[in-house]
């Protein structure tokens, strides 16, 4: 049986935290559902702002709940009952949110739609889910008479997210309103601050509402607490950003580490008024010490902090806290109060194995996927896929995926830690590390670099960066620069596969 690693020095409220009989962690007194959650908020202050977007129209509480009912009821008139999927193709905005809670409010299950999906993705995830209605771009949302179905019980099925794998097509992660609401509770206790406190939080959606982040992380937590949720049509609306920052106020933050460095050396955020800016989140990517540093000193009124989660951990899994976000900005930080982790497999001499995570957080497995499902989800733990290890005060840190790690002559070399290195040296604006077949090693470590804009490149100069951060075997052999982004697939996620199969290697460095 699968025992859970110590908790080391976990820094965050356990307040309400229980344990069942089989051991997993819950939090006492959570809403009953997504609705329940949502109603709490319209009683509590109606007029209160929901919903704004950026530079656009806003709902209040009332509004929200009022315009959701009336999505319900013409997702009612269309025939859509409690349990059915219903796709979500919207781009960011509040359309995309009343689509959302119209679904909820009649117990059907939500599929939000990647809009970055190709046309055959897109048919995939509508066809696999079995979606009976979809909200399409451009296109009315359903009107009818006021709907609502209160009585939803935490385990029932709220949305089904799918992910976007390196490799064939996704997976549909099942979450119920208590993953949902367990995932709330977790963004909230990362703040660090007192509950009465939530009215007056407001967040910046800059991040797609189809991921986990967004959704998850930052509209479901915020509505709970009564505060004001600002959407960007998307993370490149730097105007917009400016605009929610320095006139309205918002005080959370949540991007990936690219976004910040872009927003950094913008030539107007020098007259940028950022005094009300409270929390700062970042993730999804690895990020350089020297990022962190200046994100603290760009906004001194902020704490800041490194979420890490899988789709399939309804988002959040562990959290760098603030006084820990420079000195371990390679670490994802701490458990969760109701996350226990695990590793499995693991190597004696680093201490290296994959990621196992268990809570209430971890999704009820794969749509229509019973072997990967039996394959993943092993007697209530997650198996990540990722290769982590964890140390004696509870950080945790993760190294590689299992698929990408470097062999290189018998030396286990994880990628991300080369790439965190990478991130920090002089010249780069992003890069990817893979293995470059060797006949004599095996393998040998290969860096595909993108210069940062208007940067002079300078291989001797990212070297030496990296002998300063690396022990010498892990230094990169092979160094490939490139004008275009890196590849990606439509969730973001780096396409290794493809990368090692476009680029062209001159001879090794040494």
């Amino acid at each position: 049986m699968t025992e859970p690693l110590p908790r080391g020095r976990n820094p965050f409220d356990e307040t309400g935290v229980v344990r069942d009989s089989a051991g997993v962690a819950r939090y006492s007194e959570r809403p009953a559902s997504l609705v329940a959650m949502l109603k709490a908020s319209v009683e509590r202050d109606g007029a209160a702002t929901a919903l704004l977007e950026v530079g656009g129209p806003s709902l209040s509480y009332d509004e929200l709940w009022e315009r959701s009912e009336r999505v319900a009821g013409g997702l009612r008139d269309a025939g859509v009952g409690r349990g059915e999927r219903v796709a979500i193709r919207l781009a960011n905005g509040i359309d995309w949110v009343l689509a959302f809670f119209g679904c909820q409010l009649i117990g059907a299950v939500v599929v939000p739609v990647n809009t970055r999906f190709t046309e055959d993705e897109v048919r995939y995830v509508v066809e696999d889910s079995g979606a009976s209605f979809t909200f399409v771009p451009g296109e009315a949302l359903p009107d009818g008479e006021p709907a609502a179905t209160e009585e939803l019980a935490p385990e029932e099925l709220a949305a089904i997210f799918y992910t976007s794998g390196t490799t064939g097509f996704p997976k549909g992660a099942m979450t119920s309103h208590a993953n949902f609401l367990t995932n709330s509770e977790n963004a909230f206790r990362c703040l660090s601050v007192d509950r009465s406190e939530g009215p007056g939080i407001s967040t910046l959606v800059s991040v797609p509402l189809f991921h986990v982040t967004g959704c998850n992380s930052q509209l479901i937590p915020v509505l709970e607490l009564g505060g004001r949720v600002e959407i960007l049509s998307g993370p490149l609306d730097l105007a917009g950003f400016f605009e929610a920052v320095g006139t309205n106020g918002v005080n959370q933050l949540v991007s990936v580490p690219a976004i910040y460095h872009a927003v950094l050396r913008h030539p107007d955020f020098a007259k940028l008024d950022v005094s009300r800016v409270r929390w700062i989140s970042y993730g999804g990517a690895p990020i350089a010490e020297s990022l962190v540093e200046q994100i603290m000193q760009a906004f001194p009124a902020a704490r800041v902090g490194n979420g890490f989660g899988l789709t399939e951990t309804s988002s959040l899994s562990t959290f760098l806290p603030h006084e820990e976000a420079a000195a371990h900005a390679d670490s994802v930080g701490f458990a969760m109060p109701v996350v226990d982790l695990a590793l499995d497999d693991v190597d004696t001499q680093s201490g290296v194995g994959e990621l196992l995570v268990r809570g209430p957080n971890v999704v009820q497995g794969y749509w229509n996927k019973s072997e990967a499902t039996a394959e993943t989800f092993v007697e209530g733990w997650l198996h990540t896929g990722d290769l982590a290890r964890v140390d004696a005060d509870g950080l945790l840190y993760v190294v590689d995926r299992k698929k990408d790690m470097i062999n290189r002559g018998g030396e286990n070399i994880y990628s991300i830690e080369v790439e965190n290195a990478l991130a920090g040296a002089p010249g780069v604006g992003e890069a990817a590390v893979v293995a470059v077949p060797d006949e004599m090693m095996g393998e040998k470590v290969g860096a595909v670099i993108v210069t940062a804009p208007g940067a002079t490149f300078d291989v001797e100069a990212v070297l030496a960066h990296c002998r300063a951060h690396l022990a010498d075997f892990k230094v990169p052999q092979y160094i490939a620069t490139r004008e275009e982004p890196l590849p990606r697939n439509p969730g973001g996620k780096l396409l290794k596969k493809q990368l090692r199969e476009e680029t062209q290697w001159s001879k090794p460095l040494r």
